[in-house]
């Protein structure tokens, strides 16, 4: 599959430490359509998972937890849940915060599954500037805006809710390539390997 019509999805991690070996076309391919399908899901994660990652947020953040739809929350379980499993379970809780709140930004577009399929389709061929002018404009302009740039404003979501620096610049960083992850990059590095698992 081109790059290009993977738009902004993460690219998987090619360095030592991953929780996954680097994915090739047809693996990453596989692995969008897990994500789709299990995104038209609507239940919500177990009482269990919800509980353990309540813990691990403080009480601005879990503001936001709540935000996240059950889709959402069902994913950053896993990815918070891999994250623990490689790098141990005396990590420090922003880590985990930043796994489970990476994609908060999304609250903002409101959009839901189908919508999202169609603002990653259109992404895929409109130049990215547009987002930064049509984060002025209202109606789908704005939405498909929000969403392109969710990891900015999940960054921004992140600091006004008082989140650890970790957490917040995770959020903007997750869809950067290492050269410009602002967080410690063996950290990043499993982050973004469990985020495409």
């Amino acid at each position: 599959m081109p790059s290009r019509l993977l738009g902004f999805w993460p690219q998987p991690a090619s360095s030592g430490g991953s929780c996954l070996p680097a994915q090739k076309p047809v693996a990453e391919a596989v692995h969008l359509a897990k994500r789709f399908f299990g995104s038209l899901k609507p239940d919500s994660p177990p009482e269990a998972d919800e509980q353990w990652a309540l813990s691990h947020l403080e009480a601005g953040e879990r503001l936001l937890w709540e935000r996240l739809d059950n889709p959402d929350r069902r994913h950053a379980v896993g990815v918070g849940r891999a994250v623990v499993a490689k790098l141990g379970a005396g990590i420090p809780r922003e880590v985990v915060a930043a796994a489970l709140l990476h994609d908060v930004g999304k609250v903002q577009s409101g959009f839901g599954t189908l919508a999202r399929v169609g603002a990653t389709l259109v992404w895929a061929v409109l130049p990215d500037h547009l987002a930064d002018g049509w984060l002025e404009a209202g109606g789908v302009r704005l939405k498909l805006a929000q969403y392109r740039r969710h990891p900015q404003i999940g960054e921004a979501l992140l600091v006004e809710a008082g989140a650890h620096s970790l957490t917040a610049q995770w959020a903007a960083d997750h869809h950067k390539p290492a050269t410009a992850w602002r967080i410690d990059h063996d950290v990043a590095a499993v982050l973004k390997a469990c985020d495409n698992d």
